[in-house]
């Protein structure tokens, strides 16, 4: 009895066929064996091979062996060097229609190759590959670990973060082993806390990156693979230095307007007492003329004297309460000017004068908008206070320079630099490390008004013996419609 020949199946069946049996689950050689004798059945033909590149190890045949025949070859590119190459052997089908069933399968075979020549037990799937670059891309530091504080899943910014450890070198390690910021006991104790009790622990860190300390926030969060045990626990690393220093600056801008307010709700009651006790000083003086006896003129002197340092602080008073709403029109200024202008004015001033300056002024500073005079105060009081430092004999850095969407200026003197207990009292009112008789406390709290109502950002960097550098960071001024 004679065989009859099964009909072959159209052009699109065959594609569509082929597509079904890429999509079937499995071990990456067993689906593209599949897939050779799916071919070889539904073009049908006497043997197809398919390679992937130039290597033996890549081909993939089913079907005869037919040495002395010429394949039918269609070959897509993968990739810059690569090829995928389908030959069938043998195939019934003429050229023209063929060829297109060919080159189609194998450019889905290009765009499924790398979902499924993956081991099965390892990232098999487009979903946990998706998963593993998702958990890559993320800007935070996180690691895994089990029940036996091993480590069993390690991110790309673990990897480039301060300690630099590379993936291979810690998957399969204790974490005991791979951090030591942290005492052992300690580490061990807030990990046992999210295992037993299943509830999220939140702690921070400051960490000493070169010659900066970050602040690290560490979130350990429990993950519970199977039933309702906490099988493992994820730790989230994040830098909140940033975060930090702006909410610090809004605590400081907050404080420094509820002070002002209340400074300028006292001052005008001061004024008119200080004023009447100021004429009646006056008065007497020129009462009692040359024949006031030596007490009595030296008394008045006290009191004029007095009033006159009332005055002064009052008069301080009135700049801090308009330092966080500065007066006058904001206009497109440059910042090198405004240097230049003000170390101009101190050049006589006699806390200054001696003072060795050193400018180191960028070229074409984009322009600032600003209140020239406010700017110019606020720069003038950190000057003189970096004068005051060095006993006016120092030396004071004038550097300025673009940063992002800042121009920003940095005024270093060589001064004996600030204790860090004193340096987040810096810009506090009526904070002053230099006596009763030298300063109120307000010059650097009004220079801080000032820029932040320019949105700019004034901190200070010292380290005791080293210096202490005050850094203003202005927005750089927008175009017209930006």
């Amino acid at each position: 009895m004679t065989d009859t020949p099964r009909p072959v199946p159209p052009p699109l069946a065959v594609v569509s066929g082929a597509a079904r049996v890429l999509a079937v689950p499995g071990a990456g050689a067993e689906r593209l064996g599949e897939l050779c004798d799916f071919l070889r059945s539904a073009l049908p033909a006497m043997q197809v091979r398919i390679r992937v590149g130039t290597r033996r190890s890549d081909e993939h045949a089913c079907g005869e062996a037919v040495p002395d025949e010429a394949p039918f070859v269609a070959s897509v590119p993968m990739g810059e060097d690569r090829l995928v190459t389908i030959e069938a052997y043998g195939a019934r089908r003429p050229p023209a229609e063929l060829r297109p069933i060919l080159e189609t399968t194998a450019t889905l075979l290009v765009t499924m190759l790398p979902a499924i020549t993956q081991p099965a037990d390892a990232d098999s799937s487009v979903e946990r590959r998706l998963t593993r670059l998702t958990i890559d891309s993320l800007p935070l530091g996180l690691y895994l670990i089990d029940r036996d504080y091993r480590i069993v899943l390690w991110n790309r910014k673990r990897e480039t973060g301060t300690q630099g450890l590379r993936r291979e070198e810690v998957l399969g390690r204790t974490v005991f082993e791979v951090l030591s910021r942290q005492e052992p006991d300690a580490l061990r104790a807030e990990f046992d806390h999210v295992f037993v009790t299943g509830e999220p622990h939140e702690s921070e860190q400051l960490v000493q990156a070169g010659t900066e300390a970050r602040t690290y926030r560490t979130s350990r969060l429990p993950m519970r693979l199977d039933g309702s045990d906490v099988s493992h626990v994820i730790t989230i690393g994040e830098d909140v230095t940033e975060a930090r220093a702006m909410h610090q600056s809004m605590y400081q801008t907050e404080k420094l307007a509820a002070v002002g307010q209340l400074a300028a709700g006292v001052m005008h009651e001061i004024n008119n007492p200080l004023a009447t006790i100021g004429a009646c000083v006056t008065a007497i003086s020129s009462r009692l003329g040359g024949s006031a006896e030596p007490v009595v003129r030296e008394y008045l002197d006290i009191i004029e004297s007095e009033v006159g340092r009332c005055t002064n602080i009052v008069d301080g008073l009135l700049d801090f309460s308009r330092a966080g709403r500065a007066g006058g029109s904001f206009v497109n200024c440059d910042l090198n000017v405004l240097l230049d202008r003000t170390l101009y004015l101190l050049k006589h001033h006699q806390r200054f004068r001696r003072l060795d300056v050193e400018r180191a002024l960028q070229d074409d500073l984009p322009a600032v908008k600003g209140n020239t005079e406010r700017l110019i105060q606020a720069i003038m009081a950190i000057l003189l206070n970096a004068a005051d430092a060095t006993n006016g004999t120092g030396r004071v850095i004038v550097r300025t320079r673009v940063e992002g969407l800042f121009v920003v200026a940095e005024l270093t003197d060589d001064g004996p630099g600030i204790p860090a207990d004193v340096v987040p009292k810096i810009f506090e009112p009526f904070y002053t490390t230099k006596g009763p008789s030298r300063g109120t406390g307000l010059g650097l709290a009004i220079s801080y008004g000032i820029v932040a109502d320019h949105q700019g950002k004034l901190d200070v960097r010292s380290e005791p013996g080293c210096g202490t550098t005050f850094r203003i960071a202005i927005p750089i001024a927008r175009e017209p419609g930006t």
